[in-house]
């Protein structure tokens, strides 16, 4: 029996101590020399750490999350000539080992669809085999790597088969939420109803994308973009003409002058003015300017819509704004 070698962490650099985040072998896997074993992570990098033996490893020393620095122990592996000739009656290592079965996996779709959802037999399925940068760009996706079939080298995973996996899992949503999804339809919606609108075809990415926003859209918090204007001489302007509305009995506030700002930042942006039709195929882009503004009421917070922003003045808009204001406020209003 050949002797028990221990595999440890070579020199990584100007780290005290680096988390494990994987282990991609198992208590008697066969392996080769500088194959992976572990991968490291620092706040920095992430990096693969190689076997310096050939052999059977026998005793894992780290697990997941463990710390380790330069000399700690990964695992003991049985090097030598005993360690290549035990493993070929076992039945457990020859799965682990021989590259052929990876093939078979490769060519039948069947296993692959069944894969994804078995209880993942550790003693049978290989450990996923990436470099760093393929590992760091499936985390950016949320991908689960033991998901992915590798198309590289020896079934090595690319950043091009993370991206075929993703792919197909962007266009699987619409069979599934017809099975009892918890995402809500789209509601259908004539906008013509409201005034002229246009209908554009999406792009092929938009329309990869799109069912993909709309569960990110009803399950991820939404965030809120602050940023700073300089408003001194739109101030000053409506400071000076204040007695004059009043004199026509509106109140020429600050929220006037912003309407009007959203109005035109939506003509420069007409994507942000716009809805997906209900086939998720065409954007309609909508040539008119309703607003709505949020009015506190004792009833709770309420929106009233002004149509037209766009075709109203100043004055007008003032006048407006402020009787919904005062009607949403009564309870005068009305649902159209």
């Amino acid at each position: 029996m050949a002797d028990l070698i221990e595999l440890k962490v070579p020199d990584i650099g100007d780290f005290d101590e680096v988390e494990v985040i994987e282990v991609l072998v198992a208590v008697g896997d066969t392996v080769e020399e500088n194959q992976d074993i572990i991968t490291l992570e620092s706040d920095k990098a992430a990096m693969e750490i190689p076997s310096s033996q050939a052999g059977v490893i026998t005793e894992l020393k780290i697990s997941v999350g463990d710390k380790v620095k330069e000399g700690s122990v990964i695992a003991l592996i049985e090097a030598g000539e005993g360690a290549q000739a035990e493993p070929a009656p076992v039945e457990d290592v020859k799965v682990a080992s021989p590259p052929v079965p990876v093939v078979e996996v490769k060519s039948e779709p069947e296993l692959v669809e069944i894969a994804p959802y078995a209880p993942d037999n550790k003693a049978g399925v290989k450990h996923a085999h990436a470099s760093p940068s393929v590992r760091q760009f499936a985390r950016e996706l949320g991908v689960t790597l033991s998901l992915v079939n590798g198309g590289g080298d020896k079934g090595r995973i690319t950043k091009q088969d993370v991206q075929n996996f993703v792919k197909q899992k962007v266009n699987a949503p619409a069979a599934v939420a017809t099975a009892g999804s918890a995402i809500p339809p789209v509601p259908v919606i004539n906008f013509e109803k409201f005034g002229d609108v246009e209908s554009t075809e999406l792009s092929r990415i938009k329309k990869i994308s799109g069912k993909h926003l709309h569960a990110c859209w009803l399950n991820i918090p939404h965030v809120t973009q602050f940023d700073e204007a300089d408003i001194t001489e739109l101030e000053k302007f409506r400071k000076e003409n204040k007695d004059n509305a009043a004199k026509q009995g509106v109140n020429l506030t600050p929220l006037v002058f912003i309407i009007k700002a959203v109005v035109a930042s939506l003509k420069l942006f007409p994507e942000l003015n716009a809805s997906l039709s209900e086939d998720k195929e065409n954007l309609i882009l909508k040539n008119y300017y309703n607003i709505g503004v949020a009015v506190d009421t004792p009833n709770g917070l309420m929106v009233p819509v002004i149509k037209e922003v766009d075709k109203k003045g100043f004055l007008e808009l003032a006048g407006e704004l402020g009787e919904i204001s005062a009607r949403a406020r009564d309870g005068a209003l009305t649902a159209k």
